[in-house]
C-alpha cells in the first residue's frame, strides 16, 4: 500500500523539522547571547524543541548532564534520519506491493 509509504515519507519529513529547529536553537543560542530569553525567536524555538528535549531527558539515562540533553537530543534525531534514509526506505521500495517511482524520478527541465 502506498499509505505506509507515505507515513514513511511523513516521519523522514518530521525528523528533517525537529534537526532543523534544534540546529536553529543551538545557533540562535550562541547568537544571542545572555538576553537569549528575551528573544522572541529563540523562545519560538524553545516552545518547538522543549518536548523533544524533554522526551530526551526521559530516555536518557540520569548519568547524562542536563546541559548535554540538546547535544543527544541533536544525535538521536540524526540517527533516526539516517535509519529512515537508508534503512526503512530502501527496505520499502523494495517491497512488490510499493511503487517507489514516484519518489526516485526527478523532474527535468525543459
Amino acid at each position: 500500500m502506498q499509505t505506509e509509504l507515505l507515513i514513511v515519507v511523513m516521519a523522514k519529513a518530521l525528523t528533517e523539522l525537529i534537526g532543523m529547529f534544534l540546529l536553529g536553537r543551538g545557533v540562535l543560542y550562541l547568537l544571542a547571547g545572555a538576553k537569549r530569553d528575551a528573544n522572541l525567536f529563540y523562545q519560538v524555538l524553545c516552545v518547538v524543541t522543549n518536548p523533544v528535549l524533554r522526551a530526551t531527558r526521559w530516555v536518557t539515562p540520569g548519568i547524562v548532564v542536563d546541559r548535554h540533553v540538546p547535544y543527544v537530543a541533536f544525535a538521536l534525531v540524526v540517527w533516526a534520519w539516517i535509519a529512515i534514509v537508508f534503512w526503512v526506505l530502501p527496505e520499502m521500495c523494495s517491497w512488490a506491493s510499493i511503487d517507489c517511482k514516484p519518489l526516485l524520478e526527478r523532474k527535468r527541465s525543459a
